[in-house]
């Protein structure tokens, strides 16, 4: 059992205060397990609220870690809401709540749990934007495949237990420079797959009510909940990750922006962002640039096509949403 803070109610800490950086992965430790709207009936209702938005996600049997990331917002043997929580502790259910922001309390709730490490991402990356949530509830045994997101993310476990493994943002054996590129830009995630040899690199943090991982944008991550917990009356893992963008993010995008075209179209090597922060400083105006240009002769493309969308629905968004960088 951890020690929690006397001074608030719910409150989400640092195992090393001290240590934290905005820049590497951190455990931490929180009591959000026992807040009120994180318990299995508000979470229905949650669900309820969300589906009518297409934000309630669901994937097929089968899925494996080393899967594509594909989910669906409708259940694949036609249930509603009302069933699938009915039957949210059967072997493999499933069901991922997204922008849970889009109900009030909720992003209250978001803002509370994010205020309270304000102060410490501030300190390096300030200006927070964009606060959002999205909630995992599934039986085991069940994955949340290989991925990255473009957002820092503050992870917590709910309930049950699950294994989180996460790999430092700097590995470039887990997922290639230009793949990141490929994924801010086009919000692709065709090429990001698990490889069996950067498994040994992974962070591996068994999770249970009150634990929790800060990992920083791009950090390829995945979970597992397997069935040695499980007993009558808790068979369900729920887990939040809290996500948000700061002004060093949009820099990192832009960044980014600029590498793909010296990569893709000069052929060159460029240098990651963070490895020489004069250089980012000097690249992100062009990559900047380069979104809005991108962005809007994409939309005269739609325009002149009379379609909104040019790539597969996988491929990512293109048409009215601006690209990554651009903001």
């Amino acid at each position: 059992m951890h020690d929690e803070p006397s001074t608030t109610a719910h409150a989400v800490w640092p195992e090393d205060p001290g240590g934290f950086s905005t820049h590497r992965i951190h455990r931490l430790h929180h009591d959000f397990h026992r807040h009120p709207l994180f318990q299995l009936p508000e979470l229905a209702n949650l669900a309820r609220e969300l589906m009518p938005l297409k934000q309630c996600r669901f994937v097929r049997p089968g899925m494996t870690q080393a899967s594509a990331f594909h989910h669906e917002p409708s259940h694949p043997d036609g249930r509603d809401i009302d069933e699938v929580f009915a039957r949210i502790e059967e072997t493999g259910s499933w069901i991922a709540l997204y922008n849970v922001e889009a109900v009030p309390r909720y992003g209250a709730l978001l803002r509370q749990i994010l205020d309270g490490l304000r102060e410490q991402v501030e300190r390096e990356q300030p200006g927070i934007f964009q606060v959002t949530g999205f909630i995992f509830i599934s039986a085991p045994p069940s994955v949340t495949p290989f991925h990255i997101d473009r957002e820092n993310n503050f992870w917590l476990q709910l309930h049950g237990r699950k294994t989180l493994s996460v790999w430092d943002p700097t590995d470039r054996e887990a997922v290639t420079a230009g793949h990141v590129e490929d994924f801010i830009v086009s919000h692709t995630l065709r090429e990001v797959r698990l490889k069996d040899s950067s498994r040994p690199n992974s962070h591996d943090f068994d999770s249970g009510p009150g634990d929790g991982v800060y990992f920083p944008t791009t950090s390829p991550h995945m979970t597992r909940c397997t069935t040695d917990w499980v007993k009558p009356g808790d068979g369900v893992s729920v887990s939040i990750g809290v996500t948000f963008y700061t002004r060093h993010t949009v820099r990192t995008a832009r960044v980014h922006q600029f590498n793909r075209i010296c990569r893709k179209y000069l052929h060159l090597a460029p240098t990651y962002p963070g490895v020489s922060p004069a250089l980012d400083r000097a690249k992100a105006p062009f990559g900047l640039a380069a979104a809005v240009s991108r962005h809007w002769a994409l939309r005269a493309l739609n325009a002149w096509h009379g379609i909104r969308k040019l790539q597969r629905p996988e491929d990512g968004w293109w048409g009215e949403k601006a690209p990554p960088g651009s903001y």
